[in-house]
């Protein structure tokens, strides 16, 4: 049984404002502590190997945690972000005024971006890549850095959850996880968006977030500050 443990990456400048996509956005100062965080926390698990997307803000995580392991990081092209072709770094303003965007929000399962790819797409490249690493590490532990959409449709496979209910699912910045993979085992799914113990207001912050925007947004903006590239669940 092969220990997935997969990693969003942290937060950028563009975090909470614009779509992302394939762009070469680093990690801002909050993002950069924390990926030192989510390292420290991942110090002490018998690491076998770190995989990253080939995008800066993915590698800047993955080298953050790859250290105190010693591991080189591996380039991993099957988790890159979904490629949102003409809607790459658009203002999330303009992106949820489009004719496009309740179809996103309904039927996932349907969309292709402009001169992009489609979701569909995305979750499958994923799925390919992680049963990849799965089979090459068995009995290993495993750390995989990518983004919020590519992980949550993978997971949401993994688990026989429906592309169309994968927004459902929620990964925060720098968050981990647990995905047990064996191939004779169904697949476990052990933890979700791990990153860290709750604490009362963190727990009340969350809560409040969440109620606030479904109010303004018909709940379609609950996660609009937790992702810079999952367009439907932050409702862009």
């Amino acid at each position: 049984m092969t220990a997935l443990l997969l990693v969003r990456h942290a937060t950028t400048a563009a975090t909470g404002r614009r779509l992302g996509g394939r762009t070469s956005a680093e990690l801002d100062a909050r993002g950069r502590g924390q990926a030192d965080a989510v390292a420290e926390r991942l110090a002490d698990v018998p690491v076998a190997a770190v995989y990253a997307s080939p995008l800066r803000r993915t590698w800047q995580t993955a080298e953050a945690i790859a250290g105190p392991h010693r591991r080189r990081v591996r380039e991993l092209p099957g988790v890159i972000e979904v490629d949102y072709g003409a809607w790459t770094d658009r203002p999330l303003g303009q992106v949820r005024r489009t004719k496009r965007w309740p179809v996103i929000q309904t039927r996932p399962s349907r969309v292709t971006f402009p001169d992009g790819e489609s979701i569909r797409a995305a979750q499958a490249r994923a799925v390919e890549a992680l049963e990849e690493v799965a089979a090459a590490h068995r009995r290993e532990a495993v750390v995989v850095v990518s983004h919020a959409d590519v992980l949550k449709a993978a997971v949401a496979f993994f688990l026989g959850q429906p592309l169309d209910l994968f927004q459902r699912l929620h990964v925060g910045p720098a968050s981990v996880t647990w995905l047990q993979l064996d191939p004779d085992q169904p697949p476990m799914l052990l933890r979700l968006g791990d990153d860290g113990p709750l604490d009362a207001a963190r727990f009340a912050r969350r809560t409040s977030r969440s109620g606030g925007r479904s109010r303004r947004a018909g709940g379609a903006a609950s996660q609009a500050t937790d992702s810079d590239e999952d367009p439907a669940r932050r409702r862009r």
